[in-house]
């Protein structure tokens, strides 16, 4: 749906126009996966897969909200009823935007809210997050409030982790609030400084794709939260503020440091690593060798499978059956426990690798796979 549909479909829904249609993009993280809520360092771009918003101001309190892709009639919320934890629906993520915004003080006094999205839900692409920046950015630039890209993202990121009840680092607001097309987004966590680096896969032939496994996941399920509570406990058996703070260079003594839990050792383990894993990306990138990341996205995987064991079994097979097929590399992407794969390979191997990634699901009897090439897109932006 585009913003004219968009703009159309609000008309029709709330009986005058809207004030402006806005765009976010979901994103696929390339490298750096479970290291943002440890002050490390990730990689994300955005895709060209978007949430857009037709977004009017209200003056009463009044907060309405309605997406084209959920059934039913817009749902009504006075904002002085807006609470941490008191919604379990999609209503949640926009709800918790305006909550965020009105508890640091920016005055937003109502809003008529019509949304579509083309980010496939449950998949590893921040579905949420660009369900969040979007109505961030919209309120933002209709009510004056002046905030950057980067203070948007944590908004968006304290309505996740407060209101919603998800504890979500910072890397998926960030994307999509400040990515630029054809660039990777090196982004600190800790300091939240950036660098956009060119990541022109076609120019040197080769292509990026994405393998949905259709096996949904949910970050406000136990399972990534105990993963985040096991890496603020290795931080404080190592008497440092995050796992960030621990040099690659000390890996072996550190690990030997909390040898005695064996749970943690692994957690501790695949942090350490996977923000040297970004730094050496980085550094391919920068030199033009972008064939060269393609062993790295693939130990990223295996850390991923096997010390931090957020993998599962369609993962796998997606994985491995792109590496046995001629892929430069492959691994998991997103917080885990099913969601998308990523596949780099050369442009001419995508039809072969595709087909065979198809089948293998097929011959295992899982759900197909939805298969797409990934391109570097543009963050969160005002349509019309």
């Amino acid at each position: 749906m585009g913003a004219l549909e968009v703009r159309d479909g609000f008309t029709e829904l709330y009986g005058t126009a809207p004030e402006g249609v806005w765009a976010a993009p979901g994103r696929v993280n390339l490298i750096g996966e479970h290291t943002d809520y440890n002050d490390g360092f990730v990689m994300p771009f955005a895709l060209p897969h978007a949430t857009l918003a037709a977004v009017a101001r209200r003056s009463d309190g009044v907060l309405r909200l309605h997406s084209a892709d959920a059934p039913g009639a817009p749902v009504e919320l006075r904002l002085a009823d807006l609470a941490p934890e008191s919604d379990r629906t999609w209503t949640a993520y926009p709800a918790g935007v305006v909550w965020a915004l009105r508890e640091a003080g920016h005055e937003v006094t109502g809003a008529d809210i019509h949304l579509s999205s083309t980010v496939p839900t449950g998949a590893g692409l921040s579905s949420s997050a660009a369900l969040e920046v979007v109505v961030a950015l919209a309120l933002n630039d209709l009510c004056a409030l002046g905030l950057k890209g980067w203070q948007l993202a944590r908004l968006c990121q304290r309505a996740e982790n407060v209101y919603v009840g998800a504890p979500t680092g910072i890397m998926d607001q960030t994307a999509s609030a400040c990515c630029e097309s054809g660039h990777a987004l090196f982004l600190d966590t800790r300091d939240l400084s950036q660098r956009q680096i060119p990541f022109d896969l076609a120019a040197e032939g080769l292509r990026l794709l994405v393998v949905d496994t259709r096996v949904k996941h949910a970050h406000s399920d136990g399972e990534y939260g105990k993963r985040r509570t096991g890496c603020e406990k290795g931080a404080a058996l190592l008497g440092v503020d995050a796992l960030r703070d621990v040099p690659y260079a000390d890996l072996d003594a550190t690990l030997k440091h909390v040898a005695e839990d064996e749970e943690t050792t692994r957690l501790v383990r695949h942090v350490i690593t996977e923000n040297a894993r970004v730094e050496r990306v980085v550094s391919h990138l920068r030199s033009g060798d972008l064939r060269s990341i393609g062993p790295i996205l693939t130990e990223g995987h295996t850390s991923l499978r096997d010390d931090f064991r957020v993998s599962c079994p369609e993962l796998d097979l997606a994985v491995d059956t792109a590496l046995a097929s001629g892929a430069l590399g492959a691994r998991m992407t997103g917080g885990g426990f099913g969601g998308s794969a990523i596949v780099l390979a050369e442009e001419a191997d995508i039809q072969p690798l595709t087909k065979a990634i198809e089948a293998a699901f097929a011959t295992a009897g899982h759900t197909p796979p939805r298969v797409f090439e990934a391109v570097p897109s543009a963050g969160a932006r005002r349509l019309a």
